[in-house]
């Protein structure tokens, strides 16, 4: 099968210049997919080709503060409706009042909120390795377990001061996020120069580290249960050092209609360390 052609431009969404990869038929089902931190688009180079291939009409944008696109200033811009907005707007923008949206770490609490916020312009939505933001918040406080794998959190929400520690390191502390890995050569030496290059773009660490800052400044009210109407798909893989495996049960909960699928041998890097599995997922259940 030939490669799969992913073409790139930037749109005007929500006051955003977006920069976005697109892929497969331009008449197909629109499937956005959103990365987490501290990626980019890049973060689904392995699900573009097979859900292009599949029919679906595929764009992956850099979000707001990352690699290309728009980085305001100052915190408050990067408050979960102002990226939710921003995801509506694109679809807009590409002319679709519907579509589904898969998010992962980052992107997944942009795609929960997306749901809880704007459902009736979401088909499907499939999530990985993120709790629903509020359910995040919450155990962040209340559960012993996630309060130690989230310390990273609040060291990232300090003023200024992870900024110049991961400048003087040559950004290694954001590389070295990756090491657990269930899969070590998703990010060889070439992959990494690619993502040394986006977070080296002008703005971009203080504009990535904002969205940890801004999700403090929020009130987050955790949802009732089954009150998402939203199909939902979730994916998680289970040797995650920063969240829980069971935040993927207390965030379907919240659901009218939810799966779960765990990947027991996984880490948080599910789209890398199970890359087919992954692609086949969302095939199956985006159709």
């Amino acid at each position: 099968m030939a490669e799969t052609q992913i073409t790139h431009r930037t749109l005007a969404a929500n006051g955003m210049q977006l920069h976005v990869a697109e892929a497969g038929p331009a008449e197909g089902p629109l499937v956005v997919l959103l990365h987490g931190f501290p990626e980019f688009w890049f973060e689904w180079r392995e699900q573009i080709g097979p859900l292009a291939d599949a029919g679906f009409r595929v764009v992956a944008p850099d979000q707001r503060g990352y690699n290309l696109s728009s980085k305001p200033k100052g915190v408050t811009a990067y408050r979960l409706d102002a990226l939710a907005n921003d995801i509506f707007a694109l679809a807009s923008a590409l002319g679709r009042q519907r579509f589904s949206v898969v998010g992962h770490d980052w992107g997944a609490s942009v795609a929960w909120w997306m749901a809880t916020t704007g459902p009736e312009r979401l088909e499907r939505l499939a999530i990985m390795n993120a709790p629903h933001p509020a359910v995040w918040l919450d155990a962040m406080t209340n559960d012993p377990a996630q309060r130690k794998k989230s310390r990273y959190v609040q060291a990232l929400r300090t003023p200024w001061l992870p900024e110049l520690m991961v400048r003087l390191g040559g950004y290694k502390g954001l590389a070295d996020a990756f090491a657990n890995s269930a899969r070590p050569e998703a990010f060889g030496d070439e992959i990494m120069g690619a993502y040394r290059e986006a977070w080296r773009q002008p703005g971009a660490l203080t504009a990535t580290l904002n969205w940890y800052r801004a999700l403090f400044a929020q009130d987050l009210p955790v949802p009732l249960p089954r009150s998402l109407k939203v199909p939902t798909l979730v994916l998680w893989g289970d040797q995650d050092a920063f969240a829980e495996p069971a935040l993927a049960e207390a965030s379907a909960a919240l659901c009218a209609d939810a799966r779960v699928v765990h990947f027991p041998e996984a880490s948080h890097w599910l789209p890398h360390d199970q890359p087919e599995a992954v692609a086949n997922a969302l095939i199956g259940f985006l159709r």
